[in-house]
Order: structure tokens, then sequence, then C-alpha cells
């Protein structure tokens, strides 16, 4: 059989033929793949012509088509529908696939006609030209292009290191989330969950071969959104303990140690650079600038945002001491009383509104409808197309002309197989050099019911959705001639920032009242609910700005360590960089802990969690100028064609200013998050 990869698909959209890709087809094909971009490398380097954009820019964008193919294929199996197979090959290549970019990224020669074109640039360069000479040439001399021959030696060992380490943490990690899901005895113990909940966690323990008993699988983060509704306190803790437990057990998927070495490895990387640590080498290239610029902002906002998270428990523990409880607030009743107390200031409970947020209503009249309302944007199901697993869907996107914009995949439900949490990736990334055309993927992890019953989603998994949609219009609407500057290739620190602001749109007027529809008698989710909603927007803001600002300052204190430094014990070290800035506390744990956190040891967000923050000011200052403009329509063009469209061919800092005539303003995430009075 013809290796599927080693040409480009015949399919629409060159969406990959995953009908026809086996095992045996990823190593054949990674292999070829290697040696294919190293060739093409090295005709550049080996042409005595003096460097031009044509004969040294050019021809390394259109490197690498092989392994691109079936890198976005593989990368995407690994976390979505991963096997026995995948993950030892997986970690098998890990070492492979940093080599493979150590040698292109350090290769001097070709650093050498890079930094030579930097200094002296063409004026008949075009501005992404221009722009794609300066991104190039800033990360070659980042990552270390610019070292001589025994520290760059060093350092792509570091490299292979840090590359297995990462892997394995995230093999790990799914190991043990998988492991410590919560098994049920009886039906008895999940009151409190709807109908639904309760046969999807049937259905869970039954895939696993538990018949007769019920089973709650973890996300990503601290706790579990059940944890709002299940009445029973112990099972709560049981759910609670096993989250935090992950990664840090002593068993065979202890991430401890990896931890300890994976951040040592990249201290000495940063040293080796010329960074005083990790986090300096990151922030280098992002729009931060520096820790120092990452911790002013962390830090102005976690001594509010404790404050208020210490009034919100207050008040939590009034509502557990008037019910006659008993008992002392702690971390898995957090989420419980606060739906109670949610629902006694502002008469809501997030938790009854699932009938209303029936999943392919969400997608079709919410979050597509959305869409279509805000950039002139039509979907259509492509039942002929298949994706990599049964559960997986394709939908077709067009323009308001009718003219393609590409594919839009969207797997919703959770599995053994795929790891935590939600996310967007791209299988092929449109650019006019190579003619490709753009096919996105969103991932989450909705607990599947049985067949024929509804998912009902929670308010939570709504804005899920809706955000990690706003990550596949950012890879759709992108057009630009390079594929390296296309899509969601921007700063770090700026890719969620288009993610965040397509949250708005869920209660959004207009929008919320299309979708959102009780699934069994089709009446609206009643207007006042909708006001109510709004106003509690920044309630509980305490905890969950606490918790995420914990979970950022854990990654800044891990990844400010200097080479040599030790750390003797994990539990220790992640109090002290908690306590220190006045975030330890039993009652709001920190989103991610040491022991799983994915995004930072195997996610690439080291140093980078702060992002999701840092790119909420510029959101919060957006939505409140998508408020003040008399057409949304017209509004989404502007947004589309100055900021979504540029994807990375430009300074994100300068296409915000020409988006929104200035820079960001943080005193709307101030009055969002409730810091504003606490400040």
């Amino acid at each position: 059989m013809t290796n599927p990869f080693l040409t480009p698909s015949a399919l629409p959209y060159q969406l990959p033929p995953f009908a026809e890709i086996r095992d045996e087809h990823y190593e054949e094909a990674l292999e070829a793949g290697f040696a294919e971009q190293l060739a093409e490398v090295r005709a550049i380097v080996e042409d005595d012509a003096a460097p031009t954009f044509e004969n040294t820019m050019e021809p390394l964008e259109r490197s690498g088509g092989t392994l691109s193919r079936v890198a976005h294929v593989f990368f995407s199996m690994t976390s979505t529908d991963s096997s026995p197979f995948l993950e030892e090959l997986e970690e098998r290549f890990a070492p492979r696939f940093a080599a493979h970019e150590d040698a292109i990224v350090l290769e001097p020669r070709l650093y050498a006609r890079v930094a030579a074109l930097h200094e002296s640039p063409d004026a008949s360069w075009t501005d992404e030209q221009r722009y794609l000479v300066e991104r190039r040439h800033t990360e070659m001399t980042v990552a270390g292009a610019g070292l001589d021959d025994a520290a760059r030696a060093r350092l792509m060992e570091l490299n292979q290191q840090i590359a297995t380490l990462t892997t394995r943490f995230d093999k790990h990690l799914q190991a043990d989330t998988n492991d410590l899901a919560v098994v049920i005895d009886t039906e008895a113990e999940l009151d409190g969950l709807s109908d639904g909940e309760i046969q999807a966690a049937a259905a869970a323990a039954a895939e696993r071969g538990l018949e007769g008993t019920w089973l709650i699988t973890l996300p990503l983060f601290s706790g579990h959104p059940w944890l709002a509704s299940l009445t029973d306190r112990d099972v709560r803790r049981r759910v609670m303990e096993a989250s935090l437990a992950r990664g840090t057990r002593g068993n065979e998927h202890d991430n401890r140690a990896t931890v300890v070495e994976l951040t040592a490895l990249r201290a000495e990387r940063a040293a080796l650079l010329g960074f005083a640590t990790h986090a300096h080498a990151i922030t280098a290239d992002e729009t931060a600038g520096s820790p120092d610029s990452v911790m002013a902002m962390l830090t102005r906002l976690a001594k509010p945002a404790a404050a208020n998270a210490r009034a919100e428990a207050a008040a939590l523990q009034a509502q557990i001491d008037a019910a006659g409880e008993g008992y002392e607030l702690t971390a898995w009743d957090w989420a419980y009383w606060t739906e109670k107390e949610r629902t006694a200031r502002f008469d809501v409970d997030t938790a009854a509104l699932r009938p209303y947020f029936e999943a392919e209503r969400v997608l079709r009249d919410g979050v597509f409808h959305a869409a279509h309302r805000v950039y002139g944007i039509t979907f259509e199901e492509r039942d002929d197309l298949v994706g990599y697993h049964p559960d997986v869907r394709v939908f077709e996107v067009r323009d308001e002309d009718g003219s393609e914009l590409g594919l839009y995949l969207l797997d919703l439900y959770t599995r053994d197989s795929k790891r935590g949490g939600a996310w967007m990736n791209s299988l092929i990334q449109q650019n006019a050099l190579l003619g490709h055309p753009t096919v996105v993927m969103n991932n989450l992890n909705v607990p599947k019911p049985p067949a024929g019953t509804p998912t009902l989603l929670t308010f939570d998994e709504t804005e899920t959705l809706f955000h990690e949609f706003g990550h596949a219009l950012h890879g759709l609407f992108a057009h630009v001639t390079y594929p390296s500057l296309g899509g969601t290739n921007v700063f770090r620190d700026f890719v969620e920032f288009p993610s965040q602001v397509n949250e708005m749109w869920m209660l959004w007027p207009g929008i919320v009242e299309h979708y959102a529809r009780h699934v069994e008698t089709d009446e609206p989710l009643p207007a006042d609910v909708i006001e109510r909603l709004q106003a509690s927007e920044s309630f509980n803001q305490g905890h969950d700005t606490s918790e995420y600002l914990a979970a950022a300052l854990l990654d800044q204190a891990w990844h400010a360590r200097v080479a040599g430094d030790e750390v003797m014990d994990v539990a220790a070290f992640e109090q002290d960089a908690l306590d220190r800035v006045g975030l330890l506390s039993a009652t709001v744990p920190t989103r991610y802990s040491t022991g799983y956190f994915q995004h930072v040891f195997s996610g690439g967000y080291s140093a980078g969690y702060y992002s999701y923050i840092w790119s909420e000011v510029m959101d919060a200052d957006t939505v409140e100028w998508f408020k003040q403009q008399p057409s949304i329509r017209e509004a989404g063009q502007r947004f589309r064609e100055r900021l979504l469209g540029v994807g990375g061919s430009k300074d994100p800092l300068a296409a915000f200013r020409d988006f929104r005539g200035r820079d960001a303003d943080i005193a709307p995430l101030l009055a969002r998050r409730g810091l504003d009075a606490a400040e």
C-alpha cells in the first residue's frame, strides 16, 4: 500500500486521508520527511550566490512538505486518539524532532544568510517579506544559532533531553488521570447530577468493563464541573483529592522528578543562551518582553484577587453555617456552595441551566450563528469526509460570497485515548506560497451520553466551545503568503486574545436567544435569567482569578530557576512559591498543580501561562469597543480584516493598534474581574 503521507492529499481542502492512514505509515513518512527537508536546507546553504529573499527565505518556507503533512496528523493523533503504539513512537521520536529542528534553526550557514538579509533589507520587499526576515532572524538568534560549535552541540543535547521529558510528562499525566477516575458504586451517591450526567458516568464505566458502577473521569484542571452539583460531600472530596493527586503519588506515573529535571535543563539551556532564566529566554520574544513585566502584572492582581476570594469564602461559610451543616469550607465544597450563593444573590443556578445548552443547538444556532452574524460565514456538514475518529465531525466553511474558506473539524467528547482539556490546532494552514487551504480542529472533553440521548453542556463547557472556536476563526481567517506566518502563529502571549474575544457572543443579545432553548420545550432561556447571568459575570471572580494567578505564578517560579539551583521537595517548592505572593490556600487550590500542569511541562506554555490574562487586557478592551458599535457585522469585519486576517504576518501589537486605534487599556479587565474596587 502506498504511504498516504508521501504525496499531498487529493481530498477536498487536502484533508488528510484518515481512512487510509495506518500505524506503519508514520515512521516511514517521518524518516522520509526528515531527510527531505534536510536536503532542501542543504541546497540553500550550499548555494554560492549571495543570499537573497528568493534563494534563501522562499526555499526555506517551501521546505518540509512531507514532514509537515505527517507531523500535523501525528501530533494531533497523540493528543486526541492515542494508543500504546503512538505513545511509544512519540517518546522515541521526541528527541529526533528536537534534533531535526536544531539542525535547521542552529545551522550556522543558514543563520549567516538570514543575518545578511536582516542587516541589508531590500527596498523591494513587501511588508510581509520584511517581517518574515525579522522574525526568522530573531527566532534563530534566541534559539542559539549564534553560539560557537561547542555551545551549540551542548544546546542540541539539551533540546533533545527536554523533548524526551516533556513527552514523558504528558504520558504519565494521561495514564494517572485515567487511573484516578473515581468509581462510584451506587447511583444514590450521584444525587444532584442530571439524568444525562448519570448516564454518561455509567457509559464511561461500561467502556472500561465496570458494569454496574459509575465513573467520574477527571478534567485537566483541579476539581471537576460536577462538584457544583454533587450533594454527597464524601464523593466531592474523593473527586477533588483524586484530581489534586495526579502525578504525585510515588508510582510509575509520578511527574515530580520529571519536573525537577526538566526545569533544571531549561535553566541550563537559558544560561547557555545568555539569559538569566528560562522565563527571560521565553519572554524575550513575546509581547511582554521580560519576566519583570509579567510579574508586575500578576502581583498587581494577586493581592486584590486574594482579598476577594477571602470575602467569597466568608460568604460561603455563612451559607454552610446557616444550613446547619457544621463543617468548615474546603476546596471540594467551594463549587457546590458557590452555586447556592449564586442562586441566593442572582436567582440563577448555572448547574440547572444545562437543558438550555444542548450541544447541537449550541454549535449550530450559537457558535456558527454568531460567526455568521459577525463575519458573514456559513457552515455545511460534510458527511462524505472522514475524520480520524467516529466522533469527529467535518464542516465546510464558506465566506459571505460563497467562496471557500476551509474545513472545521469538531471532536467534542472525552475518551481515555484523548488528553484532558480543550484546544485548537491546524491540520493544514492557508498560505499562498504553497497554495494550501485551511483545515482546523477543535477538541473538547465533554462526557458522552448514551446513544439517542442529547448532550447537555454545562455553562462552562458552552463558554469553552465559544473560546476554542475563536482560535479556529483565527486559523480560518488568516490569509498570508508564507507558511510560517499563517494562522495562529503569533506570540504566545497574544494567541489567546482572539479566542477570549469570541466568548462574548455566548450571552450577546440576539445570539443567546437564538440557541439557548430548552431541550424538551424549546422555550428560550428567559430574558431575566440572561440579565442575571450578565449581572453575575464578576461573581466568584476572587476564586477564579486567584486559582488562575496561582498557576501563572507557579509557572513563573519554576522557570525562574537559575542553572545549578536544586529543588529537593516539590511540594515545599510549590507551597513557598504561592505563599510568597499571598495565594497559598487550601480552599482555593491552584488551577494546575505541578504534577499535572500540562500547559507548561508538555504543552508549549512554559513560562507563558500568564498569557491568558495578558491577552485578556486586550480582550476586555475589545469587548467594550464592540458594545459601542452600531453594527456588529461592520465591527466584525474590521476585527477580521485588521487583526484576525493578518495571522502572524504582522507584529501583533501593531495589528491591535491598527484595529483599535491605540494600545489596550487595563481598566475594563479590572472591572470585569471585580478587581477595580479591591485595588
